[in-house]
């Protein structure tokens, strides 16, 4: 049975997060919010837990992040480099994830084997109390079944994991809605081997110039189509699309910044709204065949939405 706690981010009940704290220090599973999406989170320490968690979200064995709640316990358990100090110093807590060298109390499980583990501290009242709370490193990646979108909202998680997992933490729909830059230090020049909330201007201003891993974190069942230009060129031409998908029988919806079509259409919003909206958008989209968007544009939006 999944436990289910409704927690305010801006006044977390530490009472509560302390139970938390305790079902993730003896190797439970446990959902909890971040600024970025929800993770989901266990003793980084515990093998056994670990293995868990990978077997609960149906992945594979790959490297997973670990949060941790300050720079100490950063050195308990890595390495970090200048440029990783650079980028702590500059960043955390916040929405990156720094890989350095691990240190020996790390188990493989964590790192797929690798010599080298991701670290993050998230910019989240829950999560970081929770991590300091814990007095142990957590291994949280997203907590979304493998293959599907990342959540943002409480209800995502439990469509995925109710009644699998120990305990939900709902603290609310999330701030960025986007996953964290995930940033190897290790290599030279430094590799970011994911776009997300923090943007590669922002990365190089602090490390010099990077190299970006080409990555793809979640492939749709449907057929995507792509269309920029124009507002008005661009509508008109989706408008012509959906029509002629429609009149070929296939099952089309569309994804715009602002509705105004007869057919199943979902908003996205601008500036900032689309990267809290985005993956929200995706989790509703296996059902159709075919998906037409409508081109975004902006820096850290084309970075970190259209890999997506």
């Amino acid at each position: 049975m999944t436990w289910i706690v409704r927690v305010d981010p801006k006044n977390p009940d530490v009472k509560v997060l302390v139970r938390v704290a305790e079902i993730i220090k003896r190797g439970g599973l446990v959902a909890f919010p971040t600024e970025t999406v929800y993770g989901l989170g266990t003793n980084a320490l515990d093998e056994k837990a670990v293995r868990k968690l990978f077997e609960v979200k149906g992945r594979e064995s790959k490297p997973i992040s670990v949060i941790v709640p300050d720079f100490k316990t950063v050195e308990k358990i890595a390495k970090p480099n200048e440029k990783a100090k650079a980028l702590i110093e500059r960043f955390f807590p916040g929405p990156i994830t720094v890989v350095m060298e691990k240190k020996p109390i790390v188990p493989d499980v964590v790192t797929a084997g690798l010599n080298k583990v991701g670290i993050r501290m998230p910019n989240h009242p829950i999560a970081l109390k929770i991590a300091e709370l814990c007095g142990v490193p957590i291994a949280t990646p997203s907590a979304n079944i493998s293959g599907k979108p990342s959540p943002t909202k409480a209800q995502h998680v439990i469509e995925d994991f109710m009644g699998k997992i120990d305990a939900i933490v709902d603290g609310g729909e999330t701030g960025f809605g986007i996953e964290s830059t995930v940033v190897d230090t290790t290599t030279e020049p430094a590799r970011v081997l994911r776009i997300g909330a923090v943007s590669i201007e922002d990365i190089e201003d602090v490390v010099g110039r990077v190299v970006v891993r080409d990555y793809r974190s979640y492939k749709p069942k449907c057929r995507v189509v792509v269309v920029f230009g124009d507002r008005r060129a661009v509508i008109s031409k989706i408008k012509e699309m959906v029509e002629d998908l429609k009149s070929r029988g296939f099952k089309v919806c569309v994804v715009v910044k602002r509705n105004g079509f007869e057919c199943d259409c979902f908003e996205i919003g601008e500036g900032k709204n689309v990267l809290k909206n985005f993956l929200d958008v995706l989790r509703r989209l296996d059902d159709y065949d075919v998906v037409v968007f409508e081109g975004i544009e902006g820096e850290l939006v084309n970075e970190a939405v259209h890999v997506r």
